[in-house]
């Protein structure tokens, strides 16, 4: 009996924390696009305008080919990832401040109110991706891909990665200003380092240790690896990604939930 009333009390907190969840990124929908027009849309519409606009642009300028690769296919593989990544860092500085008021309620807590803001986030990448993706195969720039499953994968991880960033930018840049003046300025100098803009393989031997110990890197080899198939002589170590993604859950998940007394309430 006792096992049995400690599997129920606990199935129905989870539920209890799942409806905060849902809770929460409905007003986050409605907070940030409105009930009007094409509101709900614009979470997947702005990231896709940005990743088409840079495939656009890139394809236009740049040679048609990079070491063999399609040029439409390297864009929208790494820029969608680096999208997720950026749009996390950006909506989780301060998250906590600016839904401080919701932290009245005894059932929210920080943890639900970082994860609804990086679901849309990811969500929405995603969804973008998606279109950008699709509307190039329709107009015959890319490919279908040589293993979705791979792709799936690096997705999983990149989202991974991106929920981590997010609850440890959220969480520091409560503690300390001199994060939120200076996570705009780190976004882009780790650009090298997020893959988007190069793949292990084309870098001399003895510098890949530095793109593969970025999970970021990892996970987009792995999606240009299920684009391109062995055309890309991706590299990754899935061991590696699992165990730093861990990692970074549990140190930014003590953070999350050790960060009320830092939060100051509008």
């Amino acid at each position: 009996m006792p096992a049995t009333t400690n599997i129920r009390q606990l199935t129905h907190l989870f539920t209890v924390q799942y409806n905060v969840i849902v809770a929460l990124i409905f007003r986050e929908l409605n907070t940030r696009f409105g009930r009007e027009n094409i509101g709900f849309l614009w979470f997947a519409g702005e990231p896709a305008l940005f990743c088409a606009g840079v495939a656009i642009v890139w394809t236009a300028i740049r040679s048609h080919f990079e070491h063999g690769l399609p040029m439409t296919a390297i864009v929208i593989t790494g820029y969608v990832p680096l999208t997720m990544w950026r749009h996390c860092i950006g909506r989780a500085t301060k998250a906590f401040e600016a839904n401080g008021s919701l932290l009245f309620h005894r059932q929210v807590t920080p943890v639900d109110i970082i994860t609804a803001r990086m679901y849309l986030e990811i969500i929405g990448t995603i969804a973008g991706g998606v279109v950008v993706y699709f509307s190039a195969f329709v107009l015959g720039h890319i490919e279908l891909p040589a293993s979705l499953g791979l792709i799936l994968l690096g997705l999983f991880f990149q989202s991974w990665f991106s929920f981590n960033t997010g609850l440890l930018v959220a969480s520091l840049s409560e503690r300390t200003e001199f994060l939120e003046k200076v996570v705009g300025m780190f976004s882009y100098l780790a650009l090298p380092l997020t893959g988007a803009f190069v793949m292990v393989d084309w870098v001399p031997q003895k510098y890949r240790w530095i793109l593969m110990s970025s999970p970021s890197s990892e996970a987009v080899e792995m999606i240009r690896g299920g684009q391109f198939g062995f055309y890309a002589h991706a590299h990754y170590d899935i061991t590696y990604t699992i165990a730093v993604n861990f990692i970074l859950t549990i140190i930014g998940l003590h953070l999350t939930m050790t960060v009320k007394k830092y939060i100051t309430i509008q």
